[in-house]
């Protein structure tokens, strides 16, 4: 039994997970409690195959934490994603958008579609996207007599885009954490000049299947909208102007509403891809350009600017303690021997490197449902990414999976995460089942992504490979 310990301890987390309590809390005090109950068996003289010394890590850990350059473009990111939402710029891009394709049927649904894609580019977190979108878009396509299904899951789709369009938290995070799994697979082969991996090479593989999704989606809308015209509806512009209350002309909406957001975007991305600026230093200009289009849209005043801080320092340190917590459990994990525990079990698997990488593909599938996103990269990927990486997979590419992959589970029912987030803002004349219903047509678009880059990796490394 003791020898098994590693995936007692794994269990026992998500078990604590699932009751509620905090996630860095849960983290740091199960690995805790496991790593005293090493320490006592061993001083009874039993062995528990737990060896202490990987404790005396945790200073450095916890040193290299919170210098780590490339972890301080998420609270950069943030407060340009929570910028954007809170001085409703959002809500502008959404209107200009709607005037735009409304007068097509499922123009509604494609403006959804490309807002939620960059809103996802500019928060990166899949609740605000969803919640953001539900509040401003549902009532509206509602109105206009969209069906319920369609209209809640578009949402909830393109609010999982957060997931996989640069440059998105969880691609930052994940490629910190995929870049140290990556040289630690290639010391363990004996290369000891070991290539790296960055997030802007990360960001680069995203790109292309996170485009594709996109064009999915709108044709998903466009086909729907063409076979079953009452499900979405064309909508009147001149009336839909005035309902808004814009004068001055659809041109001039555009020009304030969707080019501002949409060049600072390019550029926060364009400057990571075409190699002028690390991420960091790509979202301290996302950050500064967010709050100029704050301020020339002057919505931003002095409770807005507290409300836009405080949003920013809980996800911040939210997503810092969880990374203190998970680098204890990783210790923990080790200590116990989990890696090469882990390691004989990936060995012994049938199907060799496919069958070890269906396997952890469907466990983060399923623990999309009890975790964030932010944990699974923090606890899970270091565990699995090394031994993965070993075996010969490439590092972007494993990435972009693991990404969709959360993506998909985020939006499956009964427990993704997106179906919470929007039934907590949808009235409740809509129906939790006719959410469920609404998604499932996205789920196999995404479950046909992760086949198609299964058979073709090169829609992710193809980018990073020419840059």
């Amino acid at each position: 039994m003791l020898e098994f310990m590693p995936l007692v301890l794994f269990a026992v987390i998500c078990t604590v997970l699932m009751f509620g309590y905090p996630v860095a809390l849960s983290l740091a005090g199960t690995a805790l409690a496991f790593a005293g109950l090493g320490f006592g068996l061993e001083s009874l003289g039993i062995d528990a195959n737990f060896d202490g010394g990987y404790l005396a890590a945790f200073p450095n850990r916890l040193y290299g934490i919170m210098t780590n350059q490339t972890l301080l473009a998420v609270p950069l990111f943030v407060l340009m994603g929570v910028l954007l939402e809170k001085s409703r710029v959002a809500e502008t891009l959404l209107e200009a958008m709607a005037l735009l394709f409304g007068s097509l049927r499922g123009g509604l649904g494609i403006s959804v579609t490309l807002v939620g894609m960059l809103l996802a580019a500019s928060t990166g977190i899949v609740g605000a996207t969803v919640v953001t979108m539900g509040l401003m878009s549902l009532p509206t396509m509602l109105k206009r007599g969209y069906s319920v299904p369609l209209a809640t899951g578009t949402i909830c789709a393109t609010g999982t885009l957060g997931q996989i369009i640069p440059p998105s938290i969880a691609l930052v995070l994940l490629g910190d954490v995929l870049s140290s799994a990556y040289q630690q697979a290639q010391l363990s082969m004996g290369i000891f000049s070991p290539k790296t991996v960055s997030v802007g090479d990360l960001f680069m593989g995203a790109l292309v299947p996170g485009l594709i999704l996109v064009v999915f989606y709108i044709i998903y809308v466009a086909v729907t909208a063409w076979l079953k015209p009452s499900a979405a509806p064309a909508v009147d512009r001149r009336e839909l102007m005035e309902e808004l209350g814009h004068e001055g002309g659809l041109g001039l909406l555009l020009l304030k509403g969707l080019v501002p957001p949409i060049v600072l975007i390019v550029v926060v991305l364009g400057s990571i891809l075409g190699g002028f600026a690390t991420p960091t230093e790509a979202s301290a200009v996302g950050a500064f350009g967010a709050l100029m289009l704050a301020l020339g849209y002057r919505r931003l005043d002095l409770a807005t600017l507290k409300e836009v801080l405080r949003s920013t320092v809980d996800v911040t340190t939210m997503v810092f303690l969880i990374l203190i917590g998970a680098a204890l459990f990783s210790l923990v994990f080790r200590a116990y021997g989990g890696e090469e525990l882990v390691t004989h079990l990936f060995d012994s698997m049938p199907g060799g490197v496919v069958g070890a990488t269906l396997i952890v593909m469907l466990v983060i599938f399923l623990l999309g449902f009890i975790l964030d996103f932010i944990e699974i990269t923090f606890v899970v990927v270091p565990i699995v990414g090394p031994i993965l990486l070993a075996m010969g997979l490439d590092p972007i590419w494993l990435g972009i999976m693991i990404a969709i992959n959360l993506q998909t589970s985020f939006l499956t029912p009964p427990f993704g995460f997106a179906l919470f987030y929007l039934r907590g803002v949808a009235p409740e004349s809509v129906p939790t089942s006719a959410i469920y219903r609404g998604v499932m047509p996205f789920i196999a678009l995404q479950l046909a992504m992760l086949i198609a880059l299964s058979f073709f990796p090169q829609l992710a490394t193809w980018l990073p490979s020419v840059f």
